[in-house]
């Protein structure tokens, strides 16, 4: 249906950046919102940034204006630009789709949520 793989994540400092890329592939027949998600150990997982095909963006209240979220719809794919990072930023970042799919009959099926496999981010201080 929808696949959606991660690349991106490591090890930065504090106060540095990281770009975190998502790229969707499958037989799906549009894609609603991307974006992402992450989950630190411990804690649920928590709305990041999101984006729809009609580029209307939301962030966490804790990334405002430190992160910023892109979409090329063209290619399927969604970034993050992560700068100023703080420790409490780390944890394990997934992409997310929203997206409508063609079953084997041709039919479009969905919308339904999808999730990348996650990319680790650590901040070190």
């Amino acid at each position: 249906q929808v696949q959606l793989v991660e690349s991106g994540g490591g090890l930065v400092q504090a106060g540095g950046s990281l770009r975190l890329s998502c790229q969707a592939s499958g037989s799906f027949s549009s894609i609603n919102a991307m974006g992402w998600y992450r989950q630190a150990p411990g804690k649920q997982r928590e709305l990041v940034a999101d984006a729809t095909t009609a580029g209307r963006t939301n962030y966490a209240d804790s990334v405002q204006g430190r992160f910023a979220i892109s979409r090329d719809n063209a290619k399927n794919t969604v970034s993050l630009q992560m700068s100023s990072l703080k420790p409490e930023d780390a944890g394990v970042y997934y992409c997310y789709a929203n997206a409508a799919y063609y079953d084997r009959f041709g039919i479009v099926r969905g919308p339904s949520d999808y999730w990348g496999q996650g990319t680790q981010v650590t901040v070190s201080s």
